[in-house]
């Protein structure tokens, strides 16, 4: 299984779609500490806040009073951290060795960006239509901010409304994804099955595939996740997703032994 999925990857025919557990690896800010955030701003108890809605629900809120600017100004603070030296993680290390002509991100911070600029490897960053143009050299890395970019506010992926244009599945980023899954392995990591847009975005990958008339050519795709969840599991399976278990609890840890791995 690993064995494939290095080859793939060697050949530069691996797509990484990254989540929020990369960030974690450099202790940035949760959804939880976010939404006190948002709590304290609009003068609520955070513990009481958080038993008004779910996440997307409050930054809906947040948003339709406050705007985005601000939290978006205060996110972009606290996710980019002076006390933050990407040098000191192996695991973005990792990420840029491998070389992978594309990763997707959910993520809003710009650390992937700034580990690729670290090491001096060319790379386009593309949160929306406009980049796209920006594409000349296809032996540059591609780093598309699936959920936006601190860079560009109307881009930003947050709100219960922004959750349900993203699902929407029509934007020129889906339909590039679309053009850039059917012919390379997808791997996932830093997600957890908890994440409805993730579930959603599998179910759709697979819907694609099921109407192509190339389906018995369709590239493998693999999910690490942190621990084992035979119901996930078998889920993941049957959407055409092949699972990789972490080999030891600490999911940090786990994360880079499985990238030196395919390293």
């Amino acid at each position: 299984m690993v064995s494939d999925l290095k080859h793939a990857i060697k050949s530069r025919n691996t797509i990484l779609f990254v989540g929020a557990g990369l960030s974690a690896t450099l202790g940035l800010p949760n959804w939880q500490q976010l939404i006190d955030k948002m709590a304290k701003d609009l003068n609520f108890e955070p513990s009481v806040f958080s038993t008004l809605g779910g996440y997307l629900e409050l930054a809906e809120y947040y948003i339709s009073i406050k705007g985005i600017g601000p939290l978006r100004s205060w996110m972009d603070r606290e996710w980019h951290s002076s006390s933050i030296n990407i040098k000191d993680s192996n695991i973005h290390k990792c990420i840029v060795d491998l070389n992978f002509p594309i990763i997707y991100t959910t993520n809003y911070d710009r650390w992937i960006e700034n580990a690729y600029d670290y090491y001096c490897k060319p790379y386009i960053k593309i949160s929306d239509v406009h980049n796209l143009t920006e594409i000349r050299d296809s032996t540059n890395t591609q780093i598309i901010k699936f959920h936006g970019d601190f860079d560009n506010d109307p881009s930003i992926v947050l709100s219960e409304s922004s959750y349900f244009e993203r699902l929407d599945f029509e934007t020129p980023l889906d339909i590039k994804l679309r053009a850039d899954v059917l012919g390379k392995s997808i791997l996932f990591i830093g997600y957890s099955l908890s994440d409805i847009n993730l579930r959603y975005l599998l179910y759709k990958l697979n819907k694609l595939w099921k109407t192509s008339t190339n389906v018995s050519h369709k590239p493998t795709s693999y999910i690490y996740l942190t621990r084992p969840n035979p119901v996930q599991e078998k889920i993941l399976s049957d959407r055409g997703i092949t699972p990789i278990i972490s080999e030891v609890d600490d999911a940090k840890e786990g994360l880079l032994k499985f990238l030196e791995k395919l390293r």
